[in-house]
């Protein structure tokens, strides 16, 4: 599965938008979501769901399997 960081960066590739227009139009700083997208921060639920639903994305969860 890819990392979060990497879909973003997917999608706003296909969607020709720039790191800078997408910082601008989801309200997140551009240092921020340049780390968001190498993976390197650690960024807050409200911060990831800002930048996804810029781009038209969800985020979904599932629950895992556990072994007891």
């Amino acid at each position: 599965m890819d990392s979060i960081g990497k879909q973003i960066k997917e999608r706003r590739k296909s969607l020709k938008v720039t790191q800078r227009q997408l910082a601008e139009l989801s309200g997140v700083g551009i240092n921020t979501l340049t780390k968001i997208e190498r993976d390197e921060a650690n960024p807050s639920l409200r911060i990831i769901e800002r930048v996804l639903d810029t781009l038209g994305l969800v985020l979904t969860t599932s629950i895992k399997p556990v072994n007891l």
